[in-house]
C-alpha cells in the first residue's frame, strides 16, 4: 500500500484548514461500529434493559485515550505501531511470533465483519450467506483499491459516508420508539446482576476496544501526516516537511478522536437503548437475525430494514479497515508487502469457509471475540509503554497522568478480557 506521498502533498498545500486534519480517527472508529458491537449491545439491551448503559459509556472513555495514543505515535514518529515494534523486536523469531498473534487477531476480526455483512445481505435480499460473504469481501477489496490508488483521503471519505449510513440505520428506531429517560439515567450507575451480565459487559468492552483498531489508527495517522522521505522521522523533521507543527496536528487529532468516539458511542448506546426499550424479554434476540425479526414485528418493517442496512454498512466499512490493519501488521512486523488482492483473498478464506460449512453466524461472532481477547494485551501494553518513552516521542511523550490513565485502562481491559475468556471457556 502506498504510504504517504499523496497525504504529504495535500497537507503542505493546505496547512491552515483545520477541518482537513480530521479523518483518521473516523476511519479507525469504524472498528467500534462493527457487527460484534451490534450483537453485544443488542443482546445486552434485550436481556438486561438499561443495566449496562454505564459499560458503553466507560468503554468509550477508555477508547478515546487509547485511540489518541495510537494516533500520536503515528504522527510524531512517522511509523505505525507494527513498524515501531518491528524495529524494536530484535529477535526474528520473537518478531514472527508477535506477528502471528496479531495476524490471528486481524483474521478473527475479519471473520466477524464479513459474517455481519453476509447476514445483512441475507436479511435484505435473501442472499445465501456464503454468497453474501463473497460480495462483502469483493466490496472491501474495491474500497482497499481506492485507498491504494487514490490515497488516504479518498478512502476516508468513503468510510465516513458508510459511517453516516450506519448511524442512520441504527439510530432511526430510537427516535421512533424512544427509551425511558429514567431508565437511561439509572443505567449510568455501575452494577451487575449476575454472571451473565458480567459476561455481556466483558463482551461489550471486548467488541469495543480491539487490537486491530490500535494498529490501524497509528498507520492511518502516519499515512495522512508523516513525510514521504523515511529519513525525516524526527519530530523536528516532520514539522519542517509538512509546514505544519506537530503540536497543532496533535491538537487537531484530539478533536478528531473526540468526534469519532462521540459518533461511535452514540451509535453503540443507541443500539442498546433500542433493544432495552423495545426488545426486553423478547426471545431470540441473542442473534442478529432474531433482533431483526423482533424489530420488524415490534416496531415495523422500516426500522428493521434500516437496521439491516446499517448492519450491511457496518460489515463493509469495518472489514475494509480490518484488512487495512492486517496489511499494515504484516508489513510492519515481517517487513514484507504482499499484493493487496492476494492477501485479501487469503484472509477472506476463513470467513467464507465458516459460512460455507454452515457454522451458526452468532456462534462465530462469539468465538471471534474470544480470539480478540487474547490479542488485546499485545497491543495495549506496547502502545502505552512506547508513548511514554522520550526516545520514541521526544517532547511529545505522555505526561505522567496520561501514562497512569493508560496503565489503569490497560489493566482493567486485560483483566476483563481475561474474565471473558474464563466465562466463555467454563460456560459460566
Amino acid at each position: 500500500m502506498p504510504k504517504t506521498r499523496p497525504a504529504l502533498e495535500r497537507s503542505t498545500a493546505r496547512p491552515t484548514r483545520a477541518a482537513w486534519l480530521i479523518g483518521p480517527a473516523l476511519v479507525a472508529g469504524v472498528a467500534y461500529l462493527d457487527p460484534g458491537n451490534v450483537a453485544s449491545n443488542m443482546t445486552a439491551g434485550a436481556v438486561f434493559g438499561y443495566l449496562l448503559v454505564w459499560v458503553v459509556v466507560l468503554g468509550n472513555l477508555m477508547a478515546w485515550l487509547i485511540q489518541y495514543l495510537s494516533a500520536k505515535l503515528g504522527i510524531v514518529t512517522g511509523e505505525s505501531l507494527p513498524e515501531t515494534l518491528g524495529h524494536r523486536i530484535r529477535n526474528p523469531w520473537g518478531r514472527r511470533a508477535y506477528w502471528l498473534q496479531a495476524e490471528l487477531v486481524a483474521m478473527a476480526t475479519d471473520i466477524a465483519e464479513v459474517i455481519g455483512g453476509a447476514v445483512a445481505l441475507n436479511l435484505l435480499f435473501n442472499v445465501p450467506l456464503l454468497w453474501g460473504g463473497v460480495i462483502t469481501g469483493a466490496v472491501s477489496m474495491g474500497l482497499l483499491l481506492v485507498q491504494s490508488r487514490h490515497g488516504a483521503r479518498s478512502f476516508e471519505l468513503i468510510i465516513v459516508g458508510l459511517v453516516v449510513v450506519i448511524g442512520v440505520g441504527f439510530l432511526f428506531g430510537v427516535f421512533i420508539a424512544p427509551p425511558d429517560p429514567a431508565g437511561v439515567v439509572g443505567g449510568l450507575v455501575p452494577r451487575f446482576e449476575d454472571s451473565q451480565s458480567v459476561l455481556l459487559a466483558a463482551s461489550i468492552l471486548g467488541a469495543t476496544i480491539m487490537p486491530h483498531a490500535i494498529y490501524a489508527h497509528s498507520a492511518l495517522a502516519r499515512d495522512r501526516f508523516a513525510p514521504a522521505t523515511p529519513g525525516e522521522r524526527h519530530p523536528a523533521g516532520l514539522e519542517a516537511a509538512r509546514g505544519i507543527g506537530t503540536a497543532r496536528l496533535l491538537k487537531a487529532t484530539r478533536w478528531d478522536v473526540t468526534i469519532a468516539m462521540a459518533i461511535a458511542g452514540t451509535v453503540n448506546l443507541g443500539i442498546l437503548l433500542l433493544a432495552a426499550a423495545n426488545l426486553a424479554g423478547v426471545p431470540g434476540t441473542d442473534s442478529l437475525e432474531g433482533a431483526y425479526a423482533a424489530l420488524r414485528d415490534g416496531i415495523g418493517p422500516v426500522v428493521a430494514t434500516l437496521f439491516a442496512v446499517g448492519l450491511l454498512a457496518s460489515g463493509l466499512a469495518s472489514t475494509s479497515v480490518g484488512a487495512y490493519a492486517g496489511a499494515e501488521i504484516m508489513h510492519g512486523l515481517l517487513r514484507v508487502r504482499v499484493p493487496l488482492l492476494a492477501r485479501r483473498l487469503v484472509t477472506l478464506a476463513p470467513a467464507l469457509l465458516i459460512l460455507g460449512v454452515g457454522v451458526d453466524p452468532t456462534l462465530a461472532l462469539v468465538l471471534s471475540q474470544v480470539v480478540l481477547s487474547f490479542g488485546i494485551p499485545f497491543a495495549l501494553i506496547p502502545l502505552v509503554a512506547l508513548t511514554a518513552k522520550s526516545d520514541v516521542l521526544g517532547r511529545f511523550r505522555n505526561r505522567t497522568l496520561t501514562t497512569v490513565a493508560g496503565i489503569a485502562a490497560s489493566v482493567f481491559l486485560i483483566a476483563l478480557n481475561g474474565l471473558l475468556l474464563w466465562l466463555v471457556l467454563t460456560g459460566g
